[in-house]
């Protein structure tokens, strides 16, 4: 298991709030606290079961009525300055665990003495002391929640679990009563470890980046420096081997890195000079010298782990369901179990000591806290699991609505193509103005902008740029600039056509470029269209594959793209969509996605800014934000960090995975349960069975929601063929 505290030895965040509560130390609590924070907006939850911490980042206004709401919840609290060391709570841990295991003994001990020893008062006064020190050695704390939680008029674990064993102990089940506490606390423990370990399972496997980076100073010497200390703008080289500890741009060699913990690609990426590096990832060959381009604690890999931790802290709609379920399942259980012991002996002639020591087993039987934990331990597992492979998902709900999708719209450029066009051919359609004017003309507003297209003409044309002012650009349509005192724009296909400029000569020469997919741009003046530019996209490779995998999963794909029709109808025939939509300003993205998601769950998938709405209007909008490009935005729900379509299915395979497995968790909870219930009352179920259904219950949920850690190596395999043996067929 990583070290719990891996997100807990660095420094509390200015502004931010770090509790110590003693009695936090299950994923149980954890839901309590929740819930009373509820009414805070805007608050940013990172508990920490291991260290028994809670750190709230909010305004210092807001930090008394939190700490007073969670108070009011029963929970006490303790202020920290800094959170405590990964060497304190492994220690911690390590008592608890020994504080544990002594109750465990004194209480087998007490059971012994209660099954071998003889009757006299001597030795049951011992035997009751015994029992009664085991309690207090692994119960203390589950007594003073369950009676802070009574005395509020809650009926939770807790009150349930100090109920039954208080009962068990005055009706002379002492013996039980220590070992049903001891196994109960010990247990508790157990799920609260195996809940971390999910928790931080993507946090251990980033936190891998090394602590060091070696920096060149001004001398040339070479030094090893704390990575956090390292300023941008410094050079540090990361020998074969190493790991990178900060962010940068290659200045000297090549070598292949690994970037798997980053993006999730599985074959090491070749890097040269002006390539970008990420910390975490791994330099397999040749020694690499980089300019650090992020401080530390913005680095790639810091974002991944927020934006996780960000996930985690959100309640997914099955989560939420089982939380009210639970709400309501344990007061009726404790009243099922009051009508046993009151009732049935007047029903059934049972004693009323038999009653009442059926109905103490029910309430040990009825403990929610393997319903409790089955989903949030399955979610965060979903969570992280993704995360492990390049798919930042925002949260669990997201997680949950992937499996429903049944369209996925697509933006052509950058998504479906490479996004890196290249100027193909140009045309100079006036001959008012020279040649090369004209083309420094073209330059001088490509370079300008920013759109991949724009990009591609001033990067494919060798003529030297001439000043530009009153620069502006059209969205959806391209830009403008007054040059030598006039004023041009370089636009596309609809704005030429919206300014009235498209000629029957210039229409004809437009239709052959559209026709082999190629993306015009033209440069225009008031007096008419003075050039044509001819930029082509290639199609990614893994577009068709990701395309045809979508399909078997029964999952429609369609084109949204501003581009024109024939250039996206090329690029729709090379990866097998058939619905294609083209000449969309963003707004005609948004209403189409609208539209398609008025009958159906829609995803949509989109790389830039002008997807923004349409990706804020999908039930579930996957942005291909890429390792170096800003990793949260806004819009998105998830974020595909390798740029790689595939990655969709991906996510909607795990989608259906984690679904399954809730629904297996909550099965095997109420399924276990409900066995037991029908031995405590029918059959002979004794306190100790109890005590095992409960614990049993707990690690078995646990233990298959971590399997999503793992287990979605076979199933990929087999998609992936599947599609393979689709597109070939197709």
């Amino acid at each position: 298991m990583p070290e719990p505290a891996a997100a807990t030895t660095a420094a509390v965040p200015p502004g931010a709030l770090l509790l110590r509560i003693p009695a936090m130390d299950c994923a149980v609590e954890e839901g309590q606290i929740r819930q009373v924070l509820e009414p805070f907006a805007g608050l940013r939850l990172q508990f920490n079961l291991a260290a028994r911490t809670l750190m709230i980042d909010t305004s210092e206004a807001a930090w008394q009525a939190v700490v007073a709401a969670i108070q009011g919840a029963g929970f006490k609290t303790e202020t920290l300055s800094a959170p405590p060391t990964a060497e304190a709570t492994a220690t911690a841990q390590r008592a608890d665990l020994w504080r544990l295991v002594a109750a465990l003994a004194v209480a087998a001990l007490a059971e012994l003495l209660h099954l071998l020893a003889p009757e006299t008062m001597v030795l049951k006064v011992a035997g009751m002391a015994l029992a009664a020190s085991a309690i207090a050695l692994s119960g203390l704390t589950v007594f003073q929640k369950g009676l802070s939680a009574l005395l509020r008029g809650q009926l939770n674990i807790n009150a349930l679990m100090s109920v039954a064993v208080l009962g068990a102990f005055l009706i002379g089940q002492w013996p039980e009563a220590a070992m049903v506490m001891a196994l109960y606390s010990l247990a508790e423990l157990i799920e609260a470890r195996s809940f971390e370990r999910a928790r931080n399972a993507i946090a251990g496997l980033l936190a891998l980046s090394p602590p060091q980076a070696e920096i060149r100073q001004l001398d040339g010497s070479w030094v090893l420096q704390d990575a956090k200390s390292v300023l941008v703008g410094a050079t540090a080289r990361v020998k074969p081997g190493e790991r990178f500890a900060l962010d940068g741009r290659v200045t000297t060699g090549r070598g292949a890195v690994d970037q798997s913990p980053v993006t999730g690609e599985s074959i090491p990426v070749d890097k040269e000079p002006g390539d970008e590096v990420f910390a975490g990832t791994i330099n397999q060959s040749g020694a690499l010298e980089f300019e650090v381009t992020k401080p530390a604690s913005d680095t790639v890999l810091a974002r991944i782990i927020h934006a996780v931790e960000e996930a985690q802290g959100q309640r997914a709609p099955m989560q939420r369901f089982v939380d009210r379920f639970a709400a309501v399942y344990t007061p009726a259980v404790f009243v099922l179990a009051l009508l046993v012991a009151v009732v049935a002996p007047l029903a059934f002639g049972w004693t009323w000591l038999a009653a009442l020591y059926k109905a103490l087993v029910l309430l040990v039987i009825a403990c929610p806290c393997a319903l409790v934990i089955s989903t949030p331990v399955t979610v965060v597992s979903g969570l992280s699991a993704a995360a492990r492979r390049g798919i930042l998902i925002k949260g669990g709900i997201y997680l949950e609505q992937a499996r429903t999708l049944r369209v996925i719209a697509v933006d052509k450029t950058g998504t479906l193509t490479e996004g890196k066009p290249k100027l193909v051919a140009r045309e100079i359609l006036s001959t008012s103005i020279d040649q090369d004017k004209v083309l420094r003309i073209a330059k001088s507003l490509a370079a300008r902008s920013d759109h991949p297209v724009s990009k591609a003409v001033a990067a494919g044309l060798q003529a030297d740029a001439l000043p530009v002012e009153s620069f502006g650009a059209e969205l959806g349509k391209g830009v403008r600039g007054t040059v030598g005192g006039q004023e041009y724009v370089l636009g596309n296909h609809r704005w030429i056509h919206e300014r009235g400029q498209c000629a029957p000569e210039i229409e004809a020469a437009m239709r052959q470029h559209e026709a082999q997919g190629r993306t015009l741009s033209l440069l225009a003046s008031a007096d008419g269209v003075l050039a044509l530019f001819a930029v082509a996209d290639t199609v990614k490779e893994t577009s068709r594959q990701a395309v045809a995998e979508l399909k078997a999963l029964g999952v429609r794909s369609v084109m949204l793209t501003g581009d024109n029709q024939s250039t996206a109808q090329a690029i729709a025939s090379q990866v097998g969509i058939e619905d294609v939509r083209a000449d969309l300003l963003p707004q005609d993205k948004q209403q189409a996605v609208q539209a398609l998601g008025a009958s159906q769950p829609v995803g949509m998938v989109g790389d830039g800014v002008n997807d923004s709405p349409s990706l804020a209007a999908a039930t579930v909008g996957f942005s291909m934000g890429g390792a170096g490009t800003d990793i949260a935005k806004e819009a998105a729900d998830v974020i595909i960090m390798n740029d790689d379509l595939r990655k969709v299915p991906e996510t909607i395979r795990l989608s259906r995975k984690t679904y399954a497995v809730l629904w297996q968790n909550i099965t095997l909870a109420l399924g276990i349960k409900a066995v037991f219930f029908v031995l405590a009352v029918f059959g002979s179920a004794t306190m100790w069975m109890a005590v095992f259904a409960d614990m049993g219950a707990s690690l078995l949920v646990v233990a298959n929601g971590l399997r999503l850690l793992k287990g979605l190596k076979n199933a990929d395999a087999k998609a992936v063929l599947q599609a393979q043996q689709g597109s070939h067929v197709s």
